[in-house]
């Protein structure tokens, strides 16, 4: 599990010409779908996107590292090849937060488990991608899954200086630091 978890990194550039299909992000939220959900309500919904079309007009309602300063996302060709638009049904419930969570995670880590990965976004142009595909009010949009082939490299570090911020270096290999153990257990 924790060579799984280490492999779950935010990718943000992938190999655009690896496509996902519908089918295959019809399973990664079927993982999604027999998690635990908070009072059982199973209110989240998910809107899939994987045609090269629908992801281009996905594209440009999404930041990307608000970290890194002066890239805006991923170039051509090392953009997603698809997306899970995760919403909340209010018919159901309001307060989506902890089934959210799970339910991302469940989905990268399916994704990893399979050699893909991903990153969640939740810098979203929510009424844009309601009315670029057709999602009805009822549904609160709280997040994006981006995924794809990453092509890029991720590697976790040590925290110094209290400094949480990620950033890359001059071989475009991307560092996220990480507190250490000892400073989260109480």
């Amino acid at each position: 599990m924790y060579d799984l978890l280490i492999k779950n990194r935010s990718y943000r550039r992938f190999d655009e010409d690896k496509r996902l299909s519908r089918e295959y992000l019809r399973g990664l939220v079927n993982l999604a779908r027999i998690c635990p959900s908070s009072r059982n309500q199973q209110a989240l919904k998910f809107k899939l996107v994987s045609s090269r079309e629908d992801c281009g007009i996905l594209f440009p309602s999404l930041a990307w590292a608000g970290y890194i300063r002066g890239w805006d996302g991923p170039g051509p060709g090392e953009r997603p090849s698809g997306y899970i638009i995760v919403a909340g049904d209010r018919n159901l419930g309001n307060s989506f937060l902890t089934d959210l969570g799970i339910a991302a995670q469940t989905i990268l880590l399916g994704a990893v488990n399979d050699g893909y990965g991903g990153c969640m976004i939740a810098s979203v142009k929510k009424e844009k991608v309601r009315l670029d595909f057709s999602i009805p009010d009822i549904y609160e949009i709280l997040l994006v899954i981006a995924l794809g082939k990453p092509v890029e490299k991720v590697v976790i570090d040590d925290m110094t200086d209290g400094d949480v911020k990620y950033w890359r270096d001059s071989q475009g290999v991307h560092h996220v630091p990480k507190r250490g153990l000892n400073e989260l257990i109480i």
